[in-house]
């Protein structure tokens, strides 16, 4: 089976000039490995600059081929796809903008683990509570607790409950600096 032959754009010397303009460094050793190749390396030769196997630089050819430089580049792992769907997000903003119903829900505030446990009596999907916060924070909902409210509170009852300064507290502290010390 014959190598991949490398793209014809791109020659030893602008794939050279292309690795010195780079940031990144596994790029740049990537492109040195591939400029070898092009002034008449072996495979082998460019897998020991490069310090791979001689599979990776074959992976590498067609990546470089495909989309250029650029196409070396390192990129995040796509991981685990979302165990939420849409659906199941639109549910939870639904559940958090009503609200538990105490008689109902059995909680008078949504916790994470009211939540998960909610997502599964639903759904039967299992999720952990940190993924739950994560796709919350995704949704743009923040972990907040309010300091509770009576629901019949008065305005400004507040204001009178509050305690002032009184005047004789305010003469004690001037007369505190003329005691003398013993």
């Amino acid at each position: 089976m014959s190598p991949l032959p490398l793209r014809a754009d791109f020659n030893a010397q602008t794939t050279r000039s292309a690795a010195r303009r780079s940031k990144d460094g596994p790029q740049a050793r990537r492109l040195l490995a591939l400029a070898a190749i092009d002034d008449g390396a072996t495979r082998t030769e460019a897998a020991r600059i490069g310090g791979v196997g001689v599979q990776i630089v074959r992976d590498w050819v067609m990546k470089f081929n495909a989309l250029g430089p650029d196409g070396l580049f390192d990129r995040k792992a796509p991981g685990q796809p979302s165990r939420l769907k849409d659906e199941h997000r639109q549910v939870l903003a639904a559940m958090i903008e009503g609200g538990p119903i105490p008689a109902i829900h059995g909680v008078v505030r949504w916790r994470i683990v009211d939540l998960c446990q909610r997502l599964y009596e639903e759904f039967r999907v299992t999720v952990s509570k940190q993924t739950l916060s994560r796709e919350l924070r995704g949704m743009g909902y923040r972990k907040l607790s309010a300091r509770p409210r009576h629901h019949a509170q008065a305005e400004g009852a507040i204001e009178n409950f509050k305690k002032s300064s009184q005047p004789e507290w305010r003469k004690l502290r001037g007369t505190r600096a003329s005691i003398q010390p013993r």
